[in-house]
């Protein structure tokens, strides 16, 4: 189940709740839908009944709970809850996750680098106008980017002409000159520095991201951190991860087998919840069975209800956490790239590639996409690829927007 797909489901529950007289309210042309906040619960949440409780004349908690009532049986929510003033918190099925996953890393791999753009031209025009001073011309030419992935139209100007290593840095303007009438202007805090004197210092990429990755009311530091090959640069951390990601489709080719499809996405992840209610005590817990404490060191259990399933159908918890925290930042992308074109702010980006790159490495790490030693290629290790996979394109799509290039090797 998707944000639309839940959306529309509570749509219909308000349409219900007015066709029945329970509420008296006129029915929303949308609602909208989120993924939960972190420290929020359950998988997505609304806002709806605290939209409604105003022309309904109740409090929204009473709103929350005439639609918790219409949506407890719909397909593919296993829960719902209310939270705060009258937040619905919705937690899918194990059905609807698995197929929601599945959808997710297919439409990352259909759309590629694209996933998260608009579907086509909403309409909308933009006109940036920006001082000639580098750090303004980076910035409004990442803001053009976005706009543009979101199906904008767009047209950069600058008031005096361009300085011509601009162009050097992947910044290009429409037109320059004083504007017949005032136009709002991108005003970041001032690099401090030439693009010249920039490249010859950082080069393109290093140089962008320096002058992106902070909030435009922020100074930009500009030093010999941003070169520094370790992952305490944000920059490094963000390339590195897509380079593993390409790199683990390469040791799979080299190994006989390729991501998994959709269908088996599907299929392994609901095995995996099928198990998950089967899967031996995590180390310093009892058994839940019987009370009985673990078999001592060296020994094998006793056949039967003790034996543990084969390790290829154990879904390892580290794994599955790490696993599950990547699928939400990659259901997140499309938000973040809204958000960031909405408000003409890339470092939102930046930030959000930041994370995603941190989370992608720990389910490197703790997963393993690829097998070890001996261990065979199985439909886990299919699926875990195609996740890396999807992970790497986000990376990817994401650093092309803010106009940095993305290696394969590093």
């Amino acid at each position: 189940m998707t944000p639309a797909d839940l959306s529309r489901t509570v749509l219909r529950a308000v349409r219900r709740a007015v066709d029945e007289d329970a509420l008296r309210a006129p029915v929303p042309a949308r609602v909208r839908v989120e993924r939960t906040r972190p420290g929020g619960s359950g998988d997505y949440a609304c806002a709806v009944a605290l939209q409604l409780a105003g022309p309904a004349a109740l409090p929204a908690r009473e709103v929350a709970g005439i639609l918790r009532e219409r949506m407890t049986a719909a397909p593919g929510v296993g829960r719902v809850e209310i939270t705060g003033p009258g937040f619905l918190n919705f937690h899918l099925d194990d059905a609807a996750e698995a197929a929601a996953r599945a959808a997710l890393v297919h439409e990352t791999g259909r759309r590629g680098i694209r996933y998260g753009w608009a579907d086509g031209p909403t309409g909308q025009v933009h006109q940036l106008h920006h001082r000639r001073e580098v750090r303004a011309a980076v910035v409004a030419d990442a803001v053009a980017r976005l706009l543009r992935a979101r199906g904008a139209l767009v047209r950069t100007t600058c008031e005096e002409a361009p300085d011509p290593d601009w162009a050097r840095l992947g910044v290009t303007v429409d037109a320059y000159g004083r504007p017949p009438a005032p136009l709002r202007e991108t005003r970041p805090v001032p690099a401090g520095a030439t693009a010249g004197e920039l490249l010859e210092r950082l080069g393109p990429d290093a140089a962008r991201w320096g002058l992106l990755r902070p909030a435009t009311h922020d100074r930009a530091p500009l030093d010999g951190s941003l070169l520094v090959q370790a992952e305490g640069n944000p920059l490094f951390l963000v390339r590195y991860a897509h380079a593993r990601a390409r790199a683990l489709t390469r040791g799979a080719r080299l190994l006989g087998f390729t991501a998994a499809s959709p269908q088996e996405l599907s299929s392994v992840a609901e095995e995996a919840s099928a198990v998950a209610g089967e899967l031996p005590p995590v180390a310093g817990e009892r058994p839940a069975s019987e009370g009985k404490p673990p078999a001592p060191a060296g020994e094998r259990p006793a056949s039967g209800e003790g034996t543990p399933a084969p390790a290829e159908q154990i879904p390892d918890p580290a794994g599955e956490r790490s696993a599950s925290a990547l699928h939400t930042l990659l259901a997140d992308h499309p938000g973040v790239l809204a958000d960031a074109a909405r408000h003409q702010a890339p470092d939102r980006l930046a930030r959000h590639l930041e994370t995603v790159a941190a989370a992608f490495l720990d389910f490197h790490d703790t997963a393993r996409p690829l097998p070890v030693g001996d261990e065979k290629p199985s439909a886990a290790h299919r699926s875990r690829l195609a996740l890396a996979e999807a992970a790497g394109t986000v990376l990817a799509g994401g650093l092309a927007l803010l106009g940095i290039s993305a290696p394969e090797h590093l």
